[in-house]
């Protein structure tokens, strides 16, 4: 009498939604070069609708320098100087607009990876996303660039006077602007690293130390200016933005069995 066969082990492949297949790594491929195009064109298409509002742009990135100063005039002084900051300014403009568009590409391309309970809560993050940037933008604009702004202009005013030149002014205000809307990000990056289990919310929360002098190293690079009451107004967000990730963690992080 033959011996009936062992039963075969479970298979360890991700279970198939209904409707779903698995796809080739030239497939994947392919999906990530359709979503990359997507996301260039809405920056284009964004960069072009800030083009034609780029005077009234820049008159509004002006007002905080012309708030601390009354002689404060941009200039000039060599060819195109104008051209690119216009394209910065409007490169901007595009990042902005585009970028709900950028994270729900991102995010459709790794939400085959996920189950479906996952997928629901992960798109909600792109109004967080925006949000967000939105607020870090703000925030750098109203907050952190003023007494920049008047410790830069005024600096120095007994020996020498400021002649601002627009590309100068425009790069140091759009550079504080954009990389202070990324930091604002923080939350929802340690919410993922708690979610996907690269941490915990009880590491998170026992590197603060560490997470305060990170936040100061951030603010340094992020700010173009040395004076610590800048560099504080940025770091302080950073870290309060730090505890509302783990905040988010301790909700979002994967169940222990049996708790």
């Amino acid at each position: 009498m033959s011996r009936a066969a062992p039963p075969e082990p479970p298979s360890e492949a991700p279970e198939e939604e209904p409707g779903e297949r698995l796809m080739t790594v030239l497939e994947h491929i392919e999906e990530l070069r359709f979503r990359l195009f997507i996301s260039a064109l809405t920056v284009v298409i964004g960069l072009v609708v800030t083009y034609f509002f780029r005077g009234e742009i820049i008159d509004l990135l002006k007002q905080p320098a012309e708030s601390r100063s009354e002689d404060f005039e941009l200039q000039a002084i060599v060819p195109f100087e104008t051209f690119v900051t216009v394209f910065r300014v409007s490169l901007l403009g595009g990042l902005i607009l585009g970028m709900p568009m950028i994270v729900y590409q991102g995010l459709r391309f790794v939400s085959p990876g996920l189950n479906p309970n996952e997928r629901r809560w992960l798109y909600a993050t792109v109004a967080g996303t925006f949000l967000l940037f939105l607020g870090g933008v703000a925030f750098a604009f109203y907050i952190a660039l003023p007494p920049a702004l008047d410790f830069l202009l005024n600096f120095g005013s007994e020996f020498a006077e400021s002649n601002i030149t627009v590309s100068s002014y425009v790069d140091f205000v759009t550079r504080l602007l954009f990389w202070t809307g990324v930091v604002f990000q923080t939350p929802l990056i340690v919410m993922y690293l708690a979610r996907f289990g690269i941490v915990s919310a009880g590491q998170l929360l026992r590197w603060w130390r560490f997470a305060i002098v990170a936040a100061f190293i951030v603010a340094a690079i992020v700010t173009p200016t040395i004076d610590p009451v800048t560099q504080s107004l940025v770091a302080g967000p950073i870290i309060v933005l730090y505890f509302l990730g783990i905040a988010l963690a301790v909700f979002v992080q994967p169940r222990r069995r049996g708790t």
